[in-house]
């Protein structure tokens, strides 16, 4: 019988761990998107200047050293290098898709 009361804690234990880690999971993910939001409110001002200033829409050079950058932040963070870079690498893309209309 006592068997049963422990089994039943710790599963109301795990249930309330679940729900505490799911809502700072929810948090992060607010933080996320309102984070890019700012991101390419400010890369699109650089875009509109881009096309003001008749520049290209990219910049391999400040790109290839924000994906060295942003790595090096992801092994300081203990995060994979590969993902971050795939990540900047597909925000990159949707910047310069940004810039590309500016220059229209």
């Amino acid at each position: 019988m006592l068997g049963d009361f422990r089994v039943s804690d710790d599963a109301a234990r795990a249930a309330q761990l679940l729900k505490e880690h799911r809502a700072s999971i929810d948090r992060l993910d607010a933080i996320l998107v309102y984070t890019l939001a700012e991101r390419f409110k400010h890369t699109q001002n650089v875009g509109r200047l881009k096309a003001e200033h008749d520049l290209p829409p990219s910049d391999p050079a400040r790109e290839a050293s924000q994906i060295e950058r942003l790595e090096r932040l992801a092994r300081e963070a203990d995060l994979d290098p590969e993902f971050a870079r795939k990540f900047l690498n597909f925000v990159i893309a949707e910047v310069i898709r940004h810039h590309e209309t500016f220059q229209s």
